[in-house]
């Protein structure tokens, strides 16, 4: 037996057992944490070397608009129908869902899998979205908060296309 096979039989993974009746791509999910970890890093490191400095603090203007923004960014790029051509390669159709949009699952193993479990969960993709858009305000504020005004009204229009649906179920 050489010393590679000893070593490949008295190693014991250390996340076996984990989720032993459900896949769960813990690996994937690893490598993705190390990717925002590893962004937010860069960035940081970016900034202090460009000589920027991050603002002190976000005004309630703004932490109200990103998160509103956040929200519906996430609903859009984990739930709308027509963005389902970019969550393809990694989900498979279940079927529809609310207004406008449908309900998908993870598919492949690995890393797929795990971006297939990133991009249809609006939870998940939320702190993605919100670094971006608060990296955006200290980089670029206009733009940001123009785009996050946009995302901002586009939410508050739904809402009043949901509420005015179900007032004319009622009548």
């Amino acid at each position: 037996m050489t010393v590679a096979t000893q070593h490949t039989e008295h190693t014991v993974d250390v996340v076996e057992g984990h989720s032993p009746d459900r896949e769960r791509p813990l690996g994937g999910y690893l490598a993705l944490t190390g990717t925002y970890t590893f962004g937010c890093a860069a960035f940081a490191g970016w900034m202090r070397r460009s000589g920027r400095a991050l603002p002190e603090q976000v005004s309630n203007r703004d932490l109200f608009l990103i998160t509103v923004a956040t929200h519906k960014a996430a609903r859009l790029i984990a739930k709308d129908r027509v963005a389902s051509s970019l969550r393809a390669p990694f989900t498979r159709f279940q079927g529809d869902a609310g207004p406008g949009e449908v309900d998908e699952a993870a598919r492949g193993r690995g890393l797929r899998r795990a971006i297939g479990e990133l991009v249809i969960c609006p939870f998940c993709l939320g702190m993605w979205i919100a670094t971006a858009f608060l990296g955006a305000i200290a980089l670029v504020p206009r733009p940001a908060r123009m785009a996050a005004s946009v995302l901002t009204v586009l939410a508050g229009s739904d809402a009043l296309q949901i509420a005015y649906a179900k007032a004319e179920q009622r009548l």
